[in-house]
């Protein structure tokens, strides 16, 4: 008789199963069995994973889980503590009844019972019990645990309990033996039972990986899941290292007594069949007018936009029109569109902002005719096919932008339109990448930090890089893991765990929408915020034939309608995205020349580079440029820029071609142009050439070679006339197809590019024209990212806007314009403020007017709720600097008045009357008793400066390194910002390695003795941008450590770590003061007769304070430079400067600095 392992826990059982799907089947197989089951804790996340696996590998899968019980109800939250709070039961699926109802059942625990873990409660086995097998579980099942602890007559009750739940033959008692005293007692007791009750066996090994060696990488898993090192004493561990897959022989050998129940593993196995169907839509139904059908609804949609986007110009794209209508009415997703339709025209009549598009959709003229997207897909020449192929039945995909803020509305429209039980959004897991999996094993092993770094440092930080292709490509990683001990365990240990995910989050996205409710689809469970999600991945939701959208956010989107609103506002201007200038030479001469600072996918250094290089003159440009910015595609930029500025060194192969390359001077860029000249030179259909283009970029070399020969010479049956046929000699057309393959790698999808170059021109026009109101919209955005408002502040002011502070009687909730095109910082970005706050500050004051002064603010806003700190914050910014009193008379005189404010308000509810209730608040007496400002001087310029970083986050009113901006310039090459990790893109400016030099304030210094009792530091530097992290090692600290005071004025050389998923950092390796930048004094004197006469007397001066600097003398009227020998060079200091601007004038004494090689490697 054969065997079958019921109870299988794989990676899915998150940081708990060591093994992946395809291993643990593939050794199923070896040892010669052919079934396995999938039983995760609480889950379903690799039930299809598993269930694709298993048929390919031609094992029968048993699809479950190993849910957690409570004794009580699932909505209640405190049923025993500890172990006791749950129960584990095995549930295995008999059929697809069975199949739907384990979803239903897993999907409560998570809907309903979530308290540590997702719970399920006797109701819900009663309610969902048809077509499940269910198994008593381990050493944690009820059963178990009750004759663990010698209640044998309770252990009886809970299984007779089940059986009654699931009826005869559908509930087993387990046995297992992992070596453990509690289970030969436990085994003792259900064989027992087994005989009182005919409750049948059956034997099981609690799998937790794969092959037996396995038992230390999932050890170290173990402790990853709990924080804890291998070394640790108390901790989770799985002792005997019995949890792998037995062979058949193994387990027999274990049960001897038992052989029934060995037996019964596998009759439970063939009568688990479940068929799940992919390929099937379930797209949901769309009720539409009365007196329509959907089609007809879909067109009359059609034809009333197509008059609103041509007009009478609308009649020459009919043809296309009613062939997009016919492709899509015989796929079956008129449903489709109308449901995009509608959210799309619910965001639009709301005032939600919506991208013009994105992806391959710009290519559809239905799409652009009902509003989903507004680029003209006639204009920039987009290809249908490439959205939509009828030679492809794929369901559409049709992503969105909303504004930023606002996405969630359209979610909850589509949750209120199609019931809460059928949306949801996605589920996605992050893992154990090849960087991030040798510092977690490192931690776990206990050793050093510092050697853990160095050795994940040695892994190429490259897409979809795992530690096999690192020991290939990198040979000092290959040395370090063959001749060291401690690098080999620790790669060993850490290979077997890549890959494997180490929690679920949700995705940033994506929302599916069902007919039904979803869990008759797919099990749901919930995101760490409590929003539903699916247990499967977008993938495999498609695969299920579920309707899938993505719902994406766009700052820019938000930016540019606050923007818009603002520039109407103050310039009485009717301004919008649709009556903007596409083809404005300013707005192309301002990115030509890289001022592309807030631009939407423009600037980074890199682009604004290449920005200046391209010189874009048209929307196309932008397109291209766009397209071509990425890895690949790069390498044929200097092509593209040569082919734009000498078009008479384009060449074309043949002169079908030239009308599909002209617009990218001769280069291929694009998809849709690999789909047109396919179709356009061989006669390939635009579904056929979609397919050539889908081969190409998936590099699949089988397919592509063979519609080589199609392209080349024809292929009758298919209706190809090949490039022969039509007049295309041999050796050219293969030439071109072979430039193809070549671009084709790269070719990205121009419709994408065209939507996102539409965004990034309506940002560049707004930056162009407008930019006070662009750049407090921005900063509004930021809000919250203190690095990035910063970092616009100072463009602003570059740009010469002012920015004015906070003031509480002229400032909104986010940073707003005034009347006079300065930038005021907004109420909501005040330290202890918040939005809520900051509304209510707004509103009050439009209610009941502007507030008089600072003893009428804080007594007005103090029954708001707005607190005493709140209030200090406000001082420090400057917020009510326009009040009379300084800023160090209202932080004093502040407690007075709210401790008097409270008095009154107790005396109010005691009915005693106030001095403002007698007279009045306007009374002229009454004034004369409104509390007086005491006489105190101002704080200092550095306690200003101090206290408005404390409360904005950064300097308001100037900046501590103002005064050093000629010395940062000459010596920095890289600011903070540039080590910042993009919030969206995760992308940093600086590459791993690169050496940079950076300039600011000390801000913090924490001390570290190192293993080897050696001091090293980490350091905070903040510049104008904001604060980058520095690694001083020991022997670096060693020699530089006296410069290491705080508020230290330093310039820091060292190589960027960008190896995290955090902001990079700087590794130090030389450090030098502001005053040690190499320098040189200038002496300005009228002529050579007043430099004689002033020779001596200068000498001296010079000789009496020896140093390093080099001096200059500039004779004005000769023009003449002379350069003083090292003797006089000196040591510039305050003394000296003051006694020559004595000698020869302020205006003809000046200190300039050396510029630095700024390019490092």
């Amino acid at each position: 008789m054969a065997f079958t392992h019921l109870h299988v826990h794989t990676s899915y059982s998150l940081l708990d199963g060591a093994g992946r799907i395809p291993e643990m089947i593939a050794r199923c197989q070896e040892l010669g069995m052919d079934s396995m089951a999938i039983t995760d804790h609480g889950v379903m996340y690799g039930v299809i994973d598993f269930y694709k696996e298993a048929l390919k590998q031609g094992i029968r899968p048993i699809l479950g889980c190993e849910v957690y019980l409570t004794g009580g109800s699932r909505f209640d939250r405190e049923v025993g503590k500890g172990e006791d709070r749950y129960y584990h039961l095995v549930l295995l699926a008999e059929n697809n009844q069975g199949y739907a109802n384990l979803m239903k059942i897993v999907s409560t625990g998570f809907i309903d019972g979530f308290y540590y873990k997702p719970r399920v409660d006797f109701e819900t086995l009663e309610r969902y019990h048809e077509g499940i097998i269910a198994l008593s579980a381990c050493l944690a099942g009820e059963v178990s645990r009750n004759l663990t602890r010698n209640m044998y007559p309770e252990a009886k009750k809970a299984a007779l309990r089940y059986l009654s739940i699931f009826g005869p033959e559908h509930f087993y008692l387990e046995l297992q033996d992992h070596g453990y005293p509690e289970q030969r007692k436990v085994n003792a007791g259900l064989l027992q039972l087994h005989e009182e009750t005919g409750i049948p066996l059956v034997a099981t090994n609690d799998i937790h990986y794969t092959r037996k060696e396995d038992a230390e990488p999932h050890d170290i898993l173990l402790c990853l899941q709990t924080g804890k090192k291998i070394t640790d004493q108390d901790r989770l561990r799985y002792p005997g290292g019995q949890f792998y897959i037995k062979s058949e022989e193994e387990m027999r050998a274990l049960f001897p007594y038992a052989e029934e129940a060995l037996d019964n593993t596998h009759k439970i196995a063939e009568r688990c069949n479940v068929s799940i169907e992919f390929g099937h839509y379930h797209v949901p139904g769309y009720q539409v007018p009365a007196g329509y059908d959907t089609t007809g609804y879909l067109r009359k949609l059609c034809e009333d936009g197509l008059r609103a986007r041509y007009g009478a110009d609308g009649e020459q794209y009919r043809a296309r029109l009613d062939y997009e209508l016919d492709t899509i009415a015989s796929m079956g997703f008129v449903e489709y569109f109308l449901i995009v339709w509608d959210y799309v025209h619910y965001a639009k009549t709301h005032d939600i902002a919506v991208g013009p598009g994105r992806g391959s959709a710009a290519g559809s003229l239905v799409a652009y005719c009902i509003g989903i997207t507004d680029i003209d897909p006639m204009r920039y020449n987009l290809v249908f096919e490439r959205f939509l192929n009828p030679e492809r039945v794929t369901m559409p995909d049709v992503d969105m932008d909303f504004e930023y803020e606002r996405r969630q509305e359209v979610i909850e429209y589509v949750t209120r339109k199609y019931g809460k039980d059928c949306v949801s959004q996605i589920i996605t897991f992050g893992t154990l990448a090849a960087r991030g999996v040798i510092r977690d094993v490192g931690r776990v092993l206990d050793i050093p930090y510092a050697k853990c770094d160095m050795i994940s440092k040695q892994v190429p930080n490259e897409l979809n890089i795992t530690l096999d292709k690192a020991l290939q490509s990198n040979p000092e990683l290959r040395k370090m893991y063959e001749e060291d001990p401690e690098t080999h365990r620790l790669i060993d240990m850490s290979k077997r765990l890549e890959g494997l995910p180490r929690h679920s989050s949700m995705h940033a996205a994506g929302v599916v929408i069902s007919g039904k409710p979803l869990v008759e689809y797919v099990p749901v469970s919930r995101a760490a915020d409590g929003t539903l999600t699916t247990q499967f991945t977008m993938t495999t939701i498609e695969e299920l034939g579920l309707l899938k959208m993505d719902f994406l956010g766009l700052r820019n989107l938000t930016v540019i309608k606050d923007a818009i609103r603002d520039v109407n506002k103050l310039h009485h201007t009717d301004l919008s995205v649709e009556n903007m200038n596409y083809a404005d030479p300013k707005v192309y001469q301002m990115i030509s020349g890289g001022h592309c600072e807030g631009v939407f996918q423009l600037e980074s250094a890199g682009m604004k580079n290449f920005m200046k290089r391209l010189k874009p003159e048209g929307i196309e440009d932008i397109i291209a440029g766009v397209a071509l910015y990425r890895p690949g595609p790069m390498d044929f930029i200097p092509k593209y820029i040569q082919g734009k500025e000498h078009p008479e060194t384009i060449s074309y192969d043949c002169p079908e071609i030239r009308p599909i390359l002209e617009t990218t001077y001769g280069c291929i860029v694009y998809q849709e142009q690999v789909m047109q000249i396919v179709r356009d030179l061989a006669g390939y259909s635009m579904g056929r050439s979609d397919l050539v283009r889908r081969a190409m970029s998936k590099k699949k070399t089988k397919v592509m070679e063979e519609e080589r020969k199609n392209f080349v010479y024809g292929n009758p049956e298919q209706h190809i006339p090949g490039c022969i046929a039509r007049g295309i000699d041999e050796a050219t057309a293969n030439h071109i197809y072979d430039e193809m393959i070549d671009f084709a790698k790269y070719a990205f999808n121009k419709s994408h590019a065209a939507c996102y170059a539409v965004v990034s021109y309506q940002t560049a026009y707004l930056r162009c024209y407008y930019p006070a109101e662009f750049f407090a919209a921005l900063m509004t955005s930021y809000m919250d990212n203190m690095g990035k408002t910063a970092e616009y502040f100072d463009v602003a002011r570059t740009l010469g806007i002012a920015i004015l502070p906070p003031d509480v009687n002229q400032a909104e909730i986010g940073f707003s314009v005034s009347t006079e095109g300065a930038i005021r910082y907004g109420l909501s970005a005040v330290k202890g403020v918040g939005r809520t706050a900051a509304a209510a500050i707004v509103k009050e004051r439009a209610q009941h007017g502007a507030y008089k002064d600072f003893e009428d603010f804080v007594v007005r806003v103090s029954e708001k709720g707005i607190n005493r700190r709140a209030i200090e914050f406000f001082i420090q910014a400057g917020g009510l600097d326009t009040f009379p009193g300084n800023r160090r008379e209202k932080i004093a005189i502040l407690p007075t008045i709210i401790e008097g404010r409270v008095k009154e308000k107790q005396n109010s509810m005691a009915g005693q009357m106030t001095l403002a209730d007698l007279l009045g608040e306007d009374n002229q007496e009454a004034g004369d008793f409104r509390i007086r400002m005491p006489k105190l001087p101002e704080y200092s310029k550095e306690e200003l400066l101090q206290y408005e970083k404390e409360a904005l986050g950064f300097y308001l009113s100037g900046h501590p390194l103002d005064a050093y901006r000629a010395v940062m310039e000459a010596n920095v090459s890289a600011t903070s910002a540039d080590f910042r990790r993009d919030d969206e893109t995760g992308a940093v400016p600086l590459r791993d390695q690169q050496k940079v030099t950076i300039g600011g304030i000390l801000t913090e210094v924490q001390m570290k003795t190192t293993r080897k009792q050696q001091q090293m530091a980490f350091l905070q530097l903040e510049d104008r941008m904001g604060t980058v992290e520095v690694v001083v090692f020991p022997k670096t600290f060693q020699t530089m450590r006296a410069l290491l005071e705080p508020d230290a004025k330093l310039f820091i050389e060292g190589h960027v770590d960008g190896s995290g998923e955090k902001d990079s950092k700087l590794i130090a390796d030389r450090i030098y003061a502001f005053s040690e930048a190499p320098k040189e004094l200038w002496l300005q004197l009228q002529d050579k007769n007043q430099y004689f006469a002033e020779q001596q007397t200068l000498g001296q001066l010079l000789r009496a304070h020896p140093g390093e600097d080099g001096v200059a003398i500039y004779l004005r009227q000769e023009k003449a430079v002379k350069r003083l020998d090292r003797q006089y060079a000196v040591q510039l200091d305050s003394v000296l400067m003051e006694s020559l601007c004595q000698l020869l004038g302020e205006k003809n004494v000046r200190v300039s600095y050396k510029v630095l090689k700024k390019v490092q490697n």
